[in-house]
């Protein structure tokens, strides 16, 4: 392109240029042109207009491919955001993955040097129930693993619940939250004697009832309480500290408000006990 603005060919035809402007002149002080001017012209003009065309075509496939380009750059950009973000989430899940394995394995351990007649199948939470006010959830682990109905369920921070249903796979899991647990509890400081059960009134709270305890107690506020044992619940089970004490109903005896020690809400790995000294088959007494 540069080569022709150079060549005699383009000086030519500017100066055919030149001519055709003089003639435009000179038609508009005499009102036209002749037939044999007119042919000059357009002869003339063609190879501008060629030209023009050219340049035109040129400049407009140019801005065409720079905005293409343009938004080939932007879709790789976005391309490769989300693939560092898929990698840091691929990452995050290994660590999450290698600390929850490492987390049973401890539990597993913890448990078994302290209680070495009990058997335990880790397990994680997969699912948690909506419609439950009591954080119930569902675990990974069923019958195949050697789960069954009524089996109790602990985490590193103490007691979690019991399993009530199982399936060959999966098992559902009520807390100490659950108005249909009953667990046999005592003080571990005073010895003072107990049944922890589930409250309406207190489960949003995230918060259990020991009830029946004596008139005389001497319990107090922070006092441990664990399980007294039977054969669905393991003597020695954290279930949490006194929040609060007061009168029941008739003044016959106290009952405490107890914050659980297991985050009851928020779990995600937990031990079932599936065998212990003590645990019997058929009805359960708790």
């Amino acid at each position: 392109m540069g080569d022709f603005f150079k060549s005699r060919k383009f000086k030519v035809l500017i100066a055919l240029f030149i001519m055709l402007i003089a003639l435009m002149l000179r038609a508009s002080w005499t009102g036209g042109l002749s037939p044999a001017i007119e042919q000059v012209a357009g002869a003339v003009v063609a190879p501008f207009q060629k030209l023009s065309s050219t340049i035109s075509d040129g400049v407009s496939g140019f801005f065409r491919r720079y905005a293409r380009a343009d938004e080939v750059a932007q879709e790789n950009e976005a391309l490769r955001s989300e693939i560092n973000e898929l990698r840091a989430q691929l990452v995050n899940y290994e660590e999450y993955k290698h600390e929850n394995e490492e987390l049973r394995k401890y539990l597993d351990i913890e448990y078994k040097e302290e209680h070495p007649d009990f058997e335990m199948t880790p397990a994680a939470v997969v699912a948690r129930d909506p419609d439950s006010r009591f954080y119930s959830f569902t675990i990974d682990k069923g019958s195949l693993d050697g789960v069954a109905p009524y089996d109790p369920v602990v985490c590193a921070d103490g007691l979690v619940g019991r399993v009530k249903e199982v399936g060959l796979t999966y098992s559902k899991v009520i807390t100490i939250l659950d108005v249909e647990i009953d667990v046999g509890a005592y003080d571990a400081r005073t010895r003072d004697i107990g049944i922890v059960n589930g409250s309406v009134a207190l489960a949003a709270d995230g918060r259990c009832i020991m009830n029946y305890l004596p008139r005389e107690s001497g319990a107090a506020q922070g006092d441990l309480v664990v399980t007294s044992g039977g054969n669905l619940y393991p003597k020695g089970l954290v279930i949490g500290k006194i929040a609060r004490l007061d009168n029941a109903p008739g003044n016959i005896s106290l009952y405490a408000e107890i914050e659980p020690t297991a985050d009851i809400r928020n779990l995600t790995d937990v031990m079932v006990i599936t065998s212990f000294n003590g645990q019997k088959g058929g009805a359960p007494v708790e």
